[in-house]
């Protein structure tokens, strides 16, 4: 059994409208999955459904996190237990900065893994990989200073949460088009942090429109998703002939899931 089993998972919004219709997928460490699809199929609504976003129910189907289902687990329990997600828009949380919320978020999983008692991180050991982690992802060393996404450019704002990711370290990394408003020096940086990231101790998924990230993240397995289903599957090179053809033969007009990407 891989580490994150998905199947048949149906998922709708708050209002009854389903979205994601039956989607079964199979990640493991050291694996990276590509999901790529039309604006409208359901890509995000997907990432959300996995981390336990509250507007989006699930339905029907398991989510199997090292064989557990944690479909009526909250995000934070979701967490604890390994799986991360990486957002298209990150919120901007003026008052707290960078480094305080590094290091609660560490603070909190560590906890957790700890059976519930307190377990900090000494500050010169959170000092010491914070600051490896931003040098690997050229992180300038005053940005821990300043309040969270608070006035951040799309690029920072991105490489803050791998930031986030290598320092939380979870077994499977959800990245939701994270690609999305970054110019091709900060997209290089960033999808070779999460590249660094991939390997015995971590899977990932990337969820993207475009082929571009994975020039420099290589996909091993890329998945297709039209109309809230996983629609075809192949290799590296299924990458290469959506970014040549477009999806139009996957999501023909009016097939369009809700709006949700």
């Amino acid at each position: 059994m891989a580490l994150l089993e998905i199947k048949n998972l149906h998922v709708s919004l708050e209002g009854g409208t389903e979205i994601v219709r039956g989607v079964d997928l199979s990640v493991d460490r050291n694996e990276v999955h590509a999901i790529m699809g039309p604006n409208g199929s359901g890509k995000s609504t997907l990432a959300y459904a996995l981390m336990g976003h509250p507007a989006y129910e699930v339905t029907e189907g398991e989510i199997l996190l090292d064989g557990e289902d944690v479909v009526e687990m909250g995000a934070d329990e979701r967490a604890q237990r390994g799986l991360f997600l990486a957002f298209q828009y990150p919120h901007a949380v003026p008052g707290v900065t960078v480094a305080s919320f590094l290091r609660s978020a560490v603070n909190a999983i560590r906890k957790a893994r700890n059976g519930g008692e307190d377990d900090p991180i000494k500050i010169p050991e959170f000092r010491k990989e914070l600051t490896a982690a931003m040098d690997s992802l050229k992180v300038p060393k005053e940005m821990t200073s300043r309040y969270l996404n608070d006035g951040f450019s799309g690029g920072e704002k991105k490489r803050v949460e791998i930031l986030q990711m290598a320092l939380l370290k979870p077994q499977i990394a959800v990245l939701d088009e994270t690609d999305s408003g970054l110019d091709i020096d900060a997209l290089r940086i960033v999808a070779d942090g999460v590249q660094s990231l991939v390997g015995p101790e971590m899977g990932a998924v990337v969820i993207t429109h475009y082929q571009r990230i994975l020039n420099h993240i290589e996909p091993d397995f890329v998945h297709v998703f039209a109309d809230g289903r996983i629609v075809e599957e192949g290799g590296p090179e299924l990458a290469h002939k959506l970014e040549a053809e477009g999806y139009e033969a996957f999501a023909p007009a009016g097939a369009a899931a809700g709006g949700e990407s």
